[in-house]
């Protein structure tokens, strides 16, 4: 596979989990996240949340159960790498996570194992987000 291929790869991975996520697909997520992923959530008042899969993905769940089951798949990608068999991802997202707005920055890396693109971390930076977040 190219690198150009494998970029495009990790952007429909990357967009796969968005639909996932805002969906509470946690079938999807759990395709999506690897096993050994670790999450590590700041906000601007230097609160850190770090969680692990299983984690990570009831958090998710428990902040989507009352939506209305539509991805919100507003994402800005700023950077896509790839190199072997491991990928980087850069991205801004507008989301509401429990009823807050928040504009969301992630660093996500990634890992071809089993046939298919995982993530293994993600580093996200969460602030206070317009109104119109969820556009």
């Amino acid at each position: 596979m190219t690198e150009d291929a494998k970029v495009t790869a990790i952007r429909e991975t990357i967009e796969a989990l968005i639909v996932a996520g805002t969906t509470s697909d946690l079938r999807g997520l759990d395709r999506i996240y690897h096993n050994d992923m670790k999450i590590h959530m700041i906000d601007t008042d230097n609160n850190v949340i770090q969680n692990d899969k299983d984690g990570f993905i009831s958090m998710l769940k428990a902040m989507n159960d009352d939506t209305t089951g539509h991805p919100n798949t507003w994402a800005e990608y700023h950077d896509i790498e790839a190199s072997g068999n491991v990928g980087h991802v850069l991205i801004t997202r507008k989301v509401n996570l429990g009823g807050a707005d928040r504009i969301l920055v992630l660093s996500i890396d990634l890992l071809f194992e089993d046939d298919r693109w995982q993530v293994t971390r993600e580093v996200i930076f969460a602030r206070p987000g317009p109104v119109s977040a969820a556009a």
